[in-house]
């Protein structure tokens, strides 16, 4: 009896990661419902707390209420932690914790971190983590100490090392998170190639993945000088998507006033640029996003919905998956069995997870979109941007979420949570694998 109540209250990895987020969500939610973290003393109120706490954790930046102007410094250093914690996973910053104190990593604890940087196994796995924490930390010092020395000519010796530190860890992390106030991000410096570049360097190095990041640093220590077949796909990928992006938006919006008419040539390409790398993962912007036109935001909408690598800060289907993807229509354009991408053949498992990845994504933005087309009065493609936008963990907005009724904000909170877990490990949560005792006969179906 009691060993199948303890196979009952037995949680597998990918239960224990939504319960993890989910109460970390939960307890951000409570200190940001405080009075001392509202700007005008007064609780923000549950619904919005709530909404807040999860944006935060699932490194999303979608806001109801202006973190610049409505928190206090308390209730953004509680964003900011969030942040830090959802982006780089609630058991990595328990395996920082379990390091300090020299506690042993235990084998469940492994199979979790396994789980959450999307591993095939949990060999080198609390090597990972170090990794990641140190990278992780490295990188937002020097991006925060940058930025510092950037707007300490706009203001405060102070409040410029705030500002760098707040938005070093909101970009790397790809939250979009900003506190400049009235909703504005990055639109006052869309011009200033300092901030473009560094705001760019640290979203690309946050969505390029831990796993790739520890890749390309390390590449110079190893006598084998070459890449993983996973590096050589996201960085392929990325960069591909980074410069088809800058050219899209460049040639969409090079004469319209409200975007890129009003910049000189430079301004033009560097925001075309910071765009379409801020599209697919961050959500912090230099362009007004409501200005852009609506071939340009459906545009956003598809890279949003590509979104980052795996094991990083970003949502999406990844790019991998895209990779697969675009590979497989190739394979079958050509008359191929197989798929190979970089002289390597693709096992049919991995084609198949894409295909899964990319159709529950998929069904889970369309549903959202017409449950809120019911419930929110406003047009089709801003709904689809922001469910889109939610899903995919990026944060851009066109003006739809501040105005969200009460359902419209829970729906999106889930979303967000879906998003950030990914489809794959809520189904796995959801559902108890059961090894098939038996095959089904071979059946023909006719396609095309």
């Amino acid at each position: 009896m009691l060993n199948e109540q303890h196979r009952i209250f037995k949680l597998n990895p990918p239960q224990i990661l939504v319960l993890g987020f989910a109460g970390i969500i939960l307890i951000g939610t409570l200190l940001l419902m405080l009075p001392v973290s509202s700007a005008n003393g007064q609780s923000v109120g549950f619904v919005d707390a709530l909404f807040t706490a999860t944006s935060a954790t699932c490194v999303t930046g979608l806001v109801i209420l202006d973190t610049g102007y409505d928190f206090s410094i308390f209730g953004q250093v509680v964003i900011l932690f969030l942040i830090q914690i959802g982006g780089l996973g609630f058991m990595t910053m328990s395996t920082l914790i379990a390091i300090v104190f020299r506690r042993r990593i235990s084998l469940r604890e492994r199979l979790i971190l396994q789980e959450a940087f999307n591993q095939s196994s949990i060999e080198g796995i609390v090597k990972l983590v170090r990794k990641v924490l140190f990278y992780s930390l490295t990188i937002e010092a020097i991006g925060a100490v940058l930025f510092a020395l950037r707007w300490s000519f706009d203001m405060s010796i102070g409040k410029a090392v705030y500002f760098g530190v707040f938005h070093a860890i909101s970009l790397f992390n790809n939250a979009g998170f900003d506190i400049f106030g009235e909703y504005r991000s990055l639109t006052l410096y869309v011009d200033d190639p300092f901030i473009n570049i560094i705001a760019m360097a640290l979203i690309v190095s946050g969505g390029l993945g831990f796993v790739v990041l520890s890749d390309v640093l390390e590449l110079r220590k190893r006598k084998k000088r070459t890449l993983s077949l996973h590096s050589k796909v996201v960085l392929s990928i990325t960069g591909f998507l980074i410069v088809f992006g800058a050219m899209v938006v460049f040639v969409l919006e090079f004469t319209n006033t409200k975007t890129l008419g009003g910049l000189d040539a430079g301004g033009k390409v560097l925001a075309s640029f910071f765009q379409s790398v801020t599209s697919r993962t961050a959500g912090a912007n230099s362009l007004d996003i409501a200005g852009l036109r609506q071939a340009t935001q459906f545009f956003i909408i598809l890279l949003m919905f590509i979104g980052a690598s795996p094991g990083s800060t970003g949502g999406g289907i990844k790019t991998t998956t895209f990779a697969i993807l675009v590979g497989a229509v190739l394979s079958m354009v050509r008359g191929r069995d197989d798929v190979v991408i970089f002289r390597y053949r693709l096992a049919q498992e991995r084609i198949i997870k894409a295909l899964t990845i990319t159709m529950i994504s998929l069904l889970l933005v369309v549903g959202v979109t017409m449950i809120l087309s019911t419930t929110e009065d406003a047009r089709f493609l801003m709904i689809l941007f922001e469910t889109t936008s939610a899903f995919a963990t990026v944060g851009l907005s066109m003006g739809l979420t501040p105005e969200l009724t009460t359902i419209g904000k829970l729906l999106i909170c889930l979303t967000m949570f879906a998003g950030r877990l990914g489809p794959i490990t809520l189904a796995y949560a959801l559902n108890r694998k059961s090894k098939e005792l038996y095959r089904h006969p071979e059946g023909k179906i006719i396609i095309g």
